[in-house]
C-alpha cells in the first residue's frame, strides 16, 4: 500500500515542476527589402532561445529550415484567403498541402490562426462570416490526415471585442460580435481542444487613456502602481495582467472559463509613427520587454486565474522600414536590447531536482 508521504511528495513534484507560460516571437517577413535567409531566421530564433514562432507569412521555404530546431511553430493565414478556405474544402487541404504536410512533424507546428484581428472596424472587407466555416474546413483537412496535434483558432485583438479593461471583473465580449462570432468559435475551441488566441498591447491603451501611469504600464515597481478591482478585490500591479484578467472574465462570461488563452501579440514600440509619441522609444521598450519576462517567470501573468496564460509571443523580432519600430532586433539584425528571454530553465532544474527525489523514494518503498 502506497504511504500517505509518498503522495505528498508527488503532489509537491507537480506543484514544483508546473511550467511558466512560454514565450514565443513573431518573424514577419519585410515587405519592403530583401529579408533575410530563412536559415538565418530560423537559428537566431534558436540562439534568442525562444520556444516558439509566429509566422504571419508562412511560406514553406521559412517553415524548412526550422525542422532541424526544437522551436514550435504558429502559423497564421492571411484574412484574404478566408473566403475560399470557407466555400472550398479543396482549397483547404491545397493550403495543408503546401504549408504542413511536407513539413510535419518534423517542423514542429503546433497551431494555425485562420486570419488576424477579422472584426477590427478599420478592415475594409468583412471576413467574419467565413471565419467559422473556415477553421472548420482546415481542421477536418487535418483529421483526414491523420493529424490531430495541431490547434485551430483565429486570433482577436482585445480593442475589437472586449468593452473595458477596468475592471477586469466587468469586461464582457462587445455585443456587437459577441454572440454571433465569438461564442461559435469559442465552442469550437473547446470541442477541438484549441486556444484562444488574443492580441494585447498596453502600449496602445496608455497611448489611448492619459490617466494610466506610464510605470504601470511598464511593470515597474512604484507604491502608486496599482489598481485594485472593486468587485474580486484583487490588486494590478501591471496593465498586462489587468487586461489579460479582463479576457478571462469575458470568456468565462460566456461560459467558456476553461480553454487556454495565448496572447498572440504585445510589444512596445522604440519608436513611433505618429508626432507626439514620445513614449514610443528604446528605454521604454526595454523596460516593457524585461518586465514582461520578470512577470512571466514570476508565474502570476493572470492574477484571477492560475496558469490562465498558456503563451505569450512578443512582437516582433525585427524592424520594418516605416511606421512604429516594434523589432527586438534592427533592420540588419543587431540584438536592441539586454534580454533573458528563457522562461523554464529554472522549472526544469527544479523538475529534474524532483523528479531524483520521487524516484528515490520510490525505490525505497518498494524495498
Amino acid at each position: 500500500m502506497v504511504s500517505f508521504p509518498f503522495f505528498s511528495l508527488l503532489l509537491s513534484f507537480l506543484r514544483f515542476t508546473s511550467s511558466h507560460p512560454y514565450i514565443g516571437i513573431t518573424y514577419s517577413v519585410p515587405s519592403t527589402t530583401v529579408p533575410p535567409p530563412p536559415d538565418k531566421i530560423s537559428s537566431t530564433i534558436s540562439t534568442l532561445k525562444f520556444s516558439s514562432v509566429r509566422l504571419p507569412h508562412p511560406e514553406p521555404s521559412l517553415i524548412k529550415p526550422f525542422s532541424s530546431t526544437n522551436t514550435s511553430l504558429f502559423l497564421s493565414i492571411s484574412n484574404p484567403l478566408i473566403p475560399a478556405l470557407a466555400s472550398n474544402r479543396s482549397v483547404a487541404l491545397g493550403w495543408l498541402r503546401r504549408h504542413v504536410l511536407p513539413f510535419y512533424p518534423s517542423s514542429k507546428i503546433s497551431l494555425i490562426s485562420v486570419g488576424n484581428t477579422v472584426l477590427n472596424s478599420t478592415n475594409v472587407e468583412d471576413f467574419s462570416p467565413f471565419l467559422l466555416p473556415a477553421m472548420r474546413n482546415l481542421h477536418r483537412g487535418l483529421r483526414e490526415n491523420g493529424i490531430d496535434k495541431i490547434g485551430i483558432s483565429t486570433t482577436f485583438a482585445f480593442f475589437s471585442t472586449i468593452t473595458t479593461a477596468f475592471p477586469p471583473s466587468s469586461a464582457v465580449f462587445k455585443q456587437s460580435s459577441g454572440d454571433v462570432i465569438i461564442k461559435p468559435v469559442l465552442q469550437f475551441l473547446e470541442q477541438t481542444n484549441s486556444s484562444f488566441l488574443i492580441n494585447l498591447y498596453p502600449y496602445n491603451l496608455f497611448h489611448l487613456n492619459s490617466e494610466i501611469p506610464i510605470g504601470f504600464a511598464l511593470f515597474q515597481d512604484n507604491p502608486f502602481n496599482f489598481r485594485d478591482d472593486p468587485v474580486t478585490g484583487i490588486r494590478y500591479f501591471n496593465l498586462f495582467a489587468m487586461m489579460a484578467d479582463a479576457v478571462l472574465t469575458a470568456m468565462k462570461a460566456m461560459g467558456y472559463e476553461n480553454i487556454p488563452v495565448i496572447v498572440a501579440e504585445t510589444g512596445w514600440p522604440s519608436s513611433g509613427s505618429e508626432a507626439g509619441e514620445v513614449e514610443a522609444n528604446g528605454v521604454y521598450a526595454e523596460m516593457y520587454l524585461k518586465g514582461l519576462v520578470r512577470h512571466l517567470k514570476a508565474g502570476a501573468a493572470t492574477p484571477l486565474k492560475k496558469n490562465g496564460v498558456m503563451g505569450v509571443y512578443v512582437y516582433e523580432l525585427m524592424d520594418h522600414n516605416g511606421g512604429r519600430k516594434w523589432g527586438i532586433l534592427s533592420e540588419n539584425m543587431k540584438m536592441k536590447y539586454n534580454l533573458d528571454l528563457e522562461l523554464s530553465t529554472g522549472a526544469k532544474n527544479c523538475g529534474s531536482m524532483w523528479i531524483f527525489l520521487v524516484a528515490f523514494w520510490f525505490s525505497n518503498w518498494l524495498g
